[in-house]
């Protein structure tokens, strides 16, 4: 690649750190979407893009949008800017700044100014009302439901929390066919795969899939002390049993990028003088492979049959939410960005999976989409510590920025 990006690395850490400034909890950040905070945050970043040249609002479900006035095919770049209630300050923040920041450098290049930039930050990509609300309304998805009856943990309506920020009647941005032709979201990884390899940029292949189901077994509650092992229908016991079971089953399907977590256990009535007599958990696993994921689910349909059939705690499946299958990232678009990456940090980057969801996975079946990931310091996101070294934040802009022109510059016509 010849074409040069000047990507200001001042600028882009500068505002970074200034949206770490909305709702900063040590070194942290709680921003949950439409809250006071969060609003305040939406409305500095919409005048952050006209500043840069861009037409910004923030639409009818909270979205922020800069759109670019100039003419062409136009590449989409966007991310989020809500937090998970113990955020990062950067999980989302850092694509939706990059996208900022790339708008202004082609704006700035005497060669590349006429390059057509929009840049969004997607509201409720954390599912504090209603998880990808701005994507899915962006895409065309119907969330008027999501809007009448969404609550939030306390119990504030997503149409009541609209209104009292102001939002509530105004237009919504939607994807426009003719002028959007491509998607690009930067993100944190989350995970440690890059830091583990000692690469520098992952250039996102899959966006995995997501399975959650709920298991309920069912035994008999009785008294702790007088109910003798042989005979109790322990229903917690149970649970830890099928636990190892489902795991060396598990293990037998998965490879190397297969996850799976029970993230709740539930025991009734929880008191240590009662055996429990109905256990519940909670349980996610996740996958790049549809055939894999759907092969878990049978296998797990066996283990339920299997117990049952072995008498005295019963348990039942049900799901928790309609399955997530795997989307895949354009190929045309990841090989721009793995030229950009060979460009940038040669030798230094690596094809993977997003084991975690992103608003790109809501947008790939409309719109031909691609992700690239920068390290996250141990792998830790969703947490107040989460962090990335600055040299590998700006590394990775400079990646986005070199691909966002050569994705464009195709679209033009006239290929780097």
């Amino acid at each position: 690649m010849n074409v040069v990006l000047e990507i200001n690395a001042d600028r882009l850490l500068e505002d970074l750190k200034r949206l770490r400034t909305f709702g900063a909890a040590g070194p942290g950040v709680v921003r949950l979407a439409l809250s006071s905070i969060d609003i305040e945050s939406r409305n500095w970043l919409a005048g952050r893009m006209t500043e840069a040249g861009l037409d910004a609002m923030v639409d009818g479900v909270g979205t922020v949008f800069g759109r670019s006035r100039k003419s062409g095919p136009v590449l989409l770049i966007g991310s989020h800017t809500d937090t998970q209630p113990t955020g990062g300050w950067l999980d989302g923040a850092m694509g939706v700044i990059y996208g900022l920041e790339i708008a202004r450098a082609l704006s700035e290049s005497d060669d590349l100014s006429h390059l057509a930039v929009d840049v969004a930050s997607w509201i409720d990509e954390e599912g504090t009302f209603s998880a990808f609300l701005g994507s899915r309304s962006f895409v065309g998805q119907r969330v008027e439901e999501s809007i009448r009856s969404a609550q939030n943990r306390e119990g504030l309506r997503l149409q009541d929390a609209l209104e009292r920020a102001g939002l509530s009647g105004r237009p919504r941005v939607r994807l426009e066919a003719a002028r959007h032709r491509a998607y690009l979201e930067p993100h944190i990884e989350q995970g440690g795969r890059l830091e583990n390899a000692g690469k520098s940029i992952g250039v996102v292949a899959t966006i995995v899939g997501i399975h959650e189901v709920r298991l309920r077994f069912t035994g008999q509650r009785n008294h702790a002390g007088t109910t003798p092992l042989s005979i109790r229908r322990d229903a917690g016991a149970a649970l830890v049993c099928f636990i190892q079971r489902m795991n060396e089953a598990f293990r037998q399907l998965a490879d190397a990028d297969t996850v799976w977590t029970v993230g709740r256990i539930e025991l009734d009535p929880g008191s240590l003088s009662v055996v429990p007599g109905q256990a519940d958990m909670h349980l996610q696993f996740r996958d790049a492979n549809t055939t894999r994921l759907h092969a878990m689910e049978v296998k797990l349909t066996e283990l339920v049959r299997d117990f049952n059939a072995e008498g005295g705690v019963s348990v039942q499946l049900a799901r928790l939410s309609e399955p997530e299958e795997p989307v895949t990232m354009n190929a045309e678009l990841r090989a721009h960005v793995a030229r950009a990456a060979d460009a940038v940090a040669p030798g230094q980057w690596m094809q993977m999976p997003s084991g975690a969801s992103h608003d790109a996975q809501v947008i790939a079946p409309h719109l031909p989409s691609c992700m690239v990931f920068v390290p996250s310091i141990g792998g830790i996101s969703h947490d107040f510590i989460e962090d990335t070294n600055e040299e590998d934040i700006v590394r990775g802009c400079r990646v986005a920025g070199l691909a966002a022109v050569s994705i464009l510059k195709e679209l033009w016509g006239t290929p780097s």
